[in-house]
């Protein structure tokens, strides 16, 4: 099945808060605890389209030895985000900032470890991102990215969109199977990766709908 793009941002507060109506609550905890596991003791965080920043929350819940930086493109989620960073009391550890993943003003080698969670089906070209990436992570950092597969063709699709439910409404199943079509499968994931340097990553299905991507870092366990 070919790509179908989507928009890169979500920007309206309708949108904005569609999103963040919908119930991650599984999929994020999964994410934190499978990146934690090969994450650093301690160290900068770098949280790559941080949206309503739900992840970089449950983090700094876990890992108070971490300090995290979330970005995004969107003026509202980030504002979302930050109630919840605010209503968690982690404003010390948590910050918040608008820049684009593909253009991104820090200095080479600044973070001890990159994740990002579903923001690469997104993106028209990853390339320019996982350049981003390489170049702000320690040369010892860690790298852990998710994102949905696109499947193999509209049947697959449809048991996937199914298969959530009706807890969702019309618009927000909408976002689910407009995602699963703008996605990148596994095989075109390793070779943006590498055209990117980042060729020491390792990439691999971890559910019916998801691949992941990661580098464990010199500190991690």
């Amino acid at each position: 099945m070919k790509r179908i793009l989507e928009p890169e941002v979500m920007d309206t507060w309708e949108e904005s808060v569609a999103y963040d109506a919908m119930d991650f609550t599984e999929v994020n905890t999964v994410f934190v605890e499978d990146a934690i596991t090969i994450g650093p003791e301690s160290g900068l965080v770098l949280d790559l389209g941080t949206g309503t920043a739900r992840i970089p929350v449950l983090m700094a819940q876990r890992k108070p030895q971490w300090q995290i930086v979330g970005i995004d493109l969107s003026q509202n989620m980030l504002k979302l985000g930050q109630q919840h960073v605010n209503n968690a009391e982690l404003s010390d550890r948590i910050s918040l900032e608008y820049l684009d993943a593909k253009q991104l003003p820090y200095d080479d080698n600044s973070f001890d470890f990159v994740v990002s969670n579903s923001v690469v089906h997104h993106l028209s070209d990853p390339v320019p991102c996982f350049q981003e990436i390489a170049r702000v992570l320690k040369p010892s950092g860690g790298l852990f990215v998710r994102d949905l597969y696109r499947p193999e063709n509209e049947a697959i699709v449809d048991r996937l969109v199914a298969s959530i439910g009706s807890d969702y409404d019309t618009h927000q199943t909408q976002l689910f199977r407009d995602s699963l079509c703008a996605a990148f499968t596994v095989e075109e994931i390793i070779e943006l990766l590498n055209q990117a340097g980042l060729n020491d990553v390792s990439v691999k299905m971890t559910s019916d709908r998801h691949w992941t991507a990661q580098r464990a870092g010199c500190n991690g366990r």
